[in-house]
Parts: structure tokens; C-alpha cells; sequence
């Protein structure tokens, strides 16, 4: 039986983070994975989906040449090839985590692993042990009751980014990340594209100015929005799918060639032995320790499957801080409250912290402030004026309790807030921060400018 100091379950963006973190601190390594190194981020989530809004992009560019005072004659799109570039980037990226495990002596064990007491794991019939046993198995697409994915009309995520052919019509059922980024890449390609959500707002989980913002760019660009709305069932019996909607007005029946299921994930924790070592879940999640430890001795767990946001960036981080505790490393906890969310349709989406009505919840008296890019030089030069950066403040103290960005290239601005949150700066501090003119991430300055009454270019 091989021994070792670290073995992780899954090789995901938590998983093979971790087993990096871990050999550089000495520790003899390995991943156990059934399918591809990278799991779902790299192989059909973050990267694919992002290489499939640049091929998106680039259409939107070429089809808008006018705008730019430039001549583009019959432009058009190659889906297959759209598609096969996605494939090619992830298959890239795959090949780069192969490449890091080699680098870092970490032994990849290929095949399905399960759970054994005494610090054991199976993989296929081959026993493993380990001092110390990362969970990290991640996610997979949620299927409602109501919405069977057959694959072929109904579909999740992974369907959606090797379609063979390219549909004329597509119905999406839920408006998160992964409903709005394929809802936006789906219409730039000319699809005819309806979305429903069963809350009052499109993207529920942002600041309400956000939401209404994105609502209208969406109608804008001839998506088709459906608010307060629910998919009940599904009929696939014919050549096209019929959907039956319930709106507030009643129901609607709604038709097309393909509906997308993009209603949340489910944790991927059958068949690897928790019952049977004796680890403690709840409603589909690991129960874990702010040190990642789980309620057995020796065995941990990371990403998708504890509580926390199911965010790839939040399952490396969660990893390196389990490792580094394992390997006796000084450590503090994450702070769950600064943790930035991104969506990648167009206009991009981008947050951290307190919304303005959790704040005001929270009993804070706030100072807000708001900068729309029709303001911004760097916007107006690109192009690229809808949105806009909203902040807000404790008025007393000035700390920062949240950051709102809908626009271009807001998921790269981000990291400002986060940072400056990290750091305790206070409104004042960003604001005597210089900014580069011209550049899009001016709007958070101004901004922060306008929240305490200071604007210039408003």
C-alpha cells in the first residue's frame, strides 16, 4: 500500500491548488481523479465558457465595425469552430495542470476514489493511505424535478458548450452566472434567446441597481426576460421543446429547440464513503471547521462541497489555508465577507461585500456613492458606456462595506475593493488614492468621489 502525508480527492481548482500548496511544504502528495486534472473549472466551467464570450465578443465587434468607423463585409460565425476553440483552451489548460503536478513530484492516481476508515482510500480496487485526506469533489449541474436533462433538448452546462449544431431558439431557466453568461453567448451567435428566473430580478444575488441595470442591457441586445417566473414542465415528445410557464398573469407555453437548465449545482458526494467513515453532512454539504477539518480525525474538506460560496477562487483558497494548517504554518480564517463574486455576460458583473440594502439592514448609516461609465473618457473612447461602479461606506467610520460594478471589464476591477476591504481603507484613503486617466478603473475614485460629495466629472 502506497503512504502518503496528503492524498486529495478531486483535482478541481480547490483540489490540484492544494496539492501544490502542499508539496512546496514538504509534504509527499497526491490527487485522485476520475475524469480530467482541472475538474469543472478548467474543463467545463470558468475557462471554456470565458473562451466561448471571447469568440462572442469578437462577433459583437465585428457585426458593430460601423460603430468604429471601420468597413466589415459579410462577417459571420463558424459555430463548430466557436466551439472547438473553447475545447482547445481547456484541453490547454488540462495539459498545464499535468505539466504543475509533474513540477511538483505530486502522484496522480487515475480513477474513482472512496472513502475507507483508518485514513484509506480505494481508487478502482487499489488502496491508498494517507496521515491526511483533502475532499474536494466539487459539483456538478442541478436537475430539478420538474426538468429532467435528457441531454438532447434538456441540457445543462456541459451540453451547452459542445452543442454539435447551432440552435435557432433556447429557453434558460435560471439567471445566475452560468444562466446569463450562456444567455448572452447564445444570443451573440444569433439565437433566438428567452431566460426565465423565479425571482423578481435577473442575477437575485446583486446590489437591486445592479439587477435593474443588467435587466435592461439584456432586453437591449433582444434577450427575452421572464421575472417571477417558473418552468413547471417540459414536453419533449415533439420536434421542439414546450415549456409551460407560470407567470403572474397565468401560464404561457413556450417553444424552442433547446431549454438550458442552469438552476444551481448539486454537490458531488455519492459513492465516496462519507456514510461509511462516518462524516457528518448536511442538506448536500460537508459540515467542516474554519480549519477545513471535518468531524473525523485525518479527513477534510474543501470547495463546492462545504458551506461556503461555490466560487473556484474560494475552493483554492480554502485549500492552501488547509494545507498550511496541516503543515503547521501560521494561519487566519478566510473572511467570507470579502469574497468577490464575478459574471462574465455582457455588460460583466462584479461584487464584494454588503449590497446597499444589507447594510442598511445591518443598522449601518451608509454613505453611497455611484459613477455611470457614460461618464467615463476611457468608456466613451471604447465604446463601452453602459453600467456603472456603486460603492458604499460606513458614514461614520468610513470603512468600506461593498462594491457594485456592472460594465466592461468590471471582473479585472475588482480586486480594488477586495483589496482596499482587506486592508481596512477608508473612503477617504481611495479617494486620495491618483487613479490613471484615462482607464475605466477611475470609476471607482469617482465614485467614492461622489459619496462624499466631491464628484468632479459628474
Amino acid at each position: 500500500m502506497s503512504k502518503y502525508d496528503v492524498i486529495v480527492l478531486g483535482s478541481g481548482p480547490g483540489g490540484y491548488v492544494t496539492a501544490i500548496r502542499a508539496s512546496q511544504l514538504g509534504l509527499k502528495t497526491a490527487v485522485v481523479e476520475k475524469e480530467s486534472l482541472g475538474g469543472v473549472c478548467l474543463n467545463w466551467g470558468c475557462i471554456p465558457t470565458k473562451a466561448l464570450l471571447k469568440s462572442a465578443q469578437v462577433f459583437d465587434y465585428l457585426n458593430h465595425a460601423e460603430d468604429y468607423g471601420l468597413v466589415v463585409k459579410g462577417a459571420d460565425k463558424d459555430f463548430t469552430k466557436v466551439v472547438k476553440r473553447s475545447r482547445d483552451v481547456a484541453e490547454g489548460m488540462s495539459k498545464g495542470v499535468q505539466f504543475l503536478m509533474k513540477k511538483n513530484k505530486i502522484d496522480v492516481i487515475n480513477g474513482f476514489g472512496k472513502l475507507k476508515a483508518g485514513k484509506k482510500i480505494d481508487v478502482d480496487g487499489t488502496e491508498y493511505s494517507a496521515d491526511h485526506i483533502v475532499i474536494a469533489t466539487g459539483a456538478r449541474s442541478r436537475e430539478l424535478p420538474n426538468l429532467p436533462q435528457d441531454g438532447k433538448k434538456v441540457i445543462g452546462y456541459r451540453e451547452a458548450m459542445t452543442l454539435k449544431t447551432q440552435p435557432k431558439s433556447m429557453i434558460v431557466v435560471g439567471s445566475g452566472a452560468i444562466g446569463v453568461e450562456f444567455a448572452h453567448f447564445y444570443n451573440a451567435m444569433g439565437t433566438d434567446v428567452t431566460i426565465v428566473e423565479f425571482l423578481p430580478n435577473l442575477v437575485p444575488l446583486e446590489d437591486i441597481d445592479v439587477s435593474k441595470q443588467f435587466e435592461k442591457s439584456f432586453k437591449k441586445a433582444g434577450i427575452k426576460v421572464m421575472t417571477s417566473s417558473s418552468v413547471e414542465r417540459v414536453d419533449t415528445s415533439g420536434k421542439t421543446v414546450k415549456a409551460t410557464v407560470k407567470t403572474k398573469k397565468g401560464e404561457e407555453i413556450l417553444e424552442a429547440e433547446i431549454v438550458l437548465s442552469a438552476v444551481g449545482i448539486a454537490t458531488n458526494l455519492e459513492g465516496i464513503g462519507l456514510e461509511e467513515v462516518g462524516i457528518v453532512t448536511d442538506k448536500g454539504k460537508v459540515m467542516v471547521n474554519e480549519w477545513y477539518q471535518t468531524n473525523m480525525p485525518g479527513y477534510y474538506a474543501i470547495g463546492d462541497i462545504t458551506p461556503g460560496p461555490a466560487l473556484a477562487h474560494v475552493a483554492s483558497a480554502e485549500g492552501i489555508l488547509c494545507v498550511e494548517k496541516i503543515a503547521g504554518e501560521h494561519c487566519e480564517p478566510i473572511d467570507y465577507g470579502n469574497i468577490p463574486g464575478c459574471t462574465y455576460a455582457t455588460p460583466e458583473i462584479a461584487s464584494v461585500g454588503m449590497t446597499e440594502q444589507q447594510a442598511k439592514d445591518a443598522g449601518y448609516d451608509i454613505k453611497v456613492g455611484k459613477f455611470p461609465f457614460s461618464a467615463s473618457g476611457k468608456a466613451s473612447a471604447a465604446g463601452t458606456k453602459d453600467g456603472f461602479v456603486k460603492v458604499i461606506f460606513d458614514a461614520k467610520y468610513g470603512e468600506w462595506l461593498g462594491c457594485h460594478m456592472i460594465g466592461a471589464g468590471v471582473t479585472d476591477m475588482i480586486a480594488e475593493a477586495v483589496l482596499g476591504r482587506k486592508l481596512e481603507t477608508t473612503g477617504h484613503e481611495v479617494l486620495k488614492t491618483i487613479h490613471p486617466h484615462p482607464t475605466m478603473s477611475e470609476a471607482v475614485m469617482e465614485a467614492v468621489a461622489d459619496a462624499y460629495g466631491e464628484v468632479i466629472h459628474l
